[in-house]
């Protein structure tokens, strides 16, 4: 009894060893700390707050920045009675980069940062709200995407300019300009939420294998402009697969399909464990209603390949469910659904009938 005590203390003795220098060890080892620290060295020496002009400072050398950065949520930081003023809220104080000329190091320009640390700087204001509290979580920040990628914090110049111009950019890809009636004004106005482009052109510059399937002759109507990639998924990260912005595989289609949801007293066992996507295309497809197959019997067959057979039986001839009965070659029974009009769950009949 002793020497298993013993040996028991002598375990827990040795895991607790293992995690401290383990942890240790990271601390060490780990090579962004370096620059992180480096990073937040710059606000930390400019955190007085006699270090802080102001962004009519900032005006005197970086006009034009200023003029289109006025136009923003952030230059109200300060009027709010946030900690820093304007500019300076992200940069850190101006004061020793005024008196040094504009020398760029004794100012945080996030030149040399890393796509992680500039997304750290935005997040240390956005990761209040559900939004963005998992964009650490998200495919995004794991691959190397930033914040600064997608959002312009100074609403460039650029942007400020569609404001007033007359048509659209001459070097804008044609394959990308939303298509419609909607058309005619999708640039009148600068994207929302300071984002450098409009929603379906910034995704597709990285999701570019969805622009194939958006210009399907059936499709969710994203590029007509009626919706945007943002109303199913969520671009700041997330638990669901494909960052889905609502909690289960298919929340996403209920929000807008919801007579598909059930409960149900029969369910179609495929959309109750698999979900909506084992059947359809969620961005577009050649068949009207998103089908992975153009013709409803060859997806259908893929699963209900025994049409012969009933519950293990052998049925009698001419009986439903044999191969006479479910002839593929006749037009009537090719589309399942003629019969089967309840396949997304029916509560009154087994096999989906209406």
């Amino acid at each position: 009894m002793k020497r298993l005590k013993a040996t028991k203390w002598a375990l827990v003795t040795g895991w607790l060893t293992f995690g401290v220098l383990f942890a240790a060890g990271s601390s060490f080892s780990n090579p962004a700390a370096p620059d992180k620290d480096k990073a937040a060295s710059v606000t930390k020496a400019n955190d007085r707050p006699d270090d802080f002009l102001g962004s009519e400072t900032c005006k005197a050398c970086h006009e034009d920045q200023f003029n289109s950065f006025s136009k923003t949520a952030h230059s109200h930081l300060a009027k709010a009675g946030w900690k820093n003023e304007g500019c300076e809220s992200c940069h850190g104080g101006g004061k020793a980069h005024v008196e040094a000329g504009g020398d760029k190091t004794k100012i945080r320009t996030f030149e040399s940062e890393s796509p992680k640390q500039i997304s750290e700087s935005c997040l240390a204001c956005h990761a209040g709200k559900e939004e963005h509290n998992n964009y650490r979580r998200g495919e995004h920040w794991r691959n190397d995407v930033s914040c600064v990628d997608c959002h312009s914090p100074h609403f460039s110049k650029r942007l400020a300019d569609k404001l007033t111009a007359p048509h659209e950019p001459k070097d804008a890809p044609s394959s990308l300009i939303p298509v419609g009636p909607s058309r005619a004004h999708s640039t009148d106005l600068a994207p929302p939420k300071m984002l450098i482009n409009s929603q379906p052109q910034l995704c597709m510059t990285c999701h570019n294998e969805t622009k194939a399937q958006f210009t399907q002759p059936f499709h969710h109507r994203v590029l007509e402009g009626s919706m945007n990639c943002s109303d199913c998924h969520n671009p700041h990260g997330g638990f669901e697969a494909k960052q889905a912005r609502l909690a289960g595989a298919d929340a996403a289609c209920f929000k807008c399909h919801a007579d598909k949801q059930g409960p149900f007293v029969f369910e179609h066992a495929p959309l109750k464990t698999e979900g909506c996507t084992i059947c359809h295309q969620p961005h577009g497809a050649s068949n009207s209603k998103l089908l992975k197959r153009n013709n409803v019997n060859q997806l259908c067959l893929e699963c209900h390949s025994q049409i012969a057979t009933k519950l293990g039986e052998e049925p009698a001839p001419g009986a439903p469910g044999t191969p006479s009965f479910h002839n593929q070659a006749t037009l009537r029974f090719q589309n399942c659904t003629t019969c089967h009009v309840k396949i997304h769950g029916s509560n009154s009949h087994p096999v989906f009938f209406r």
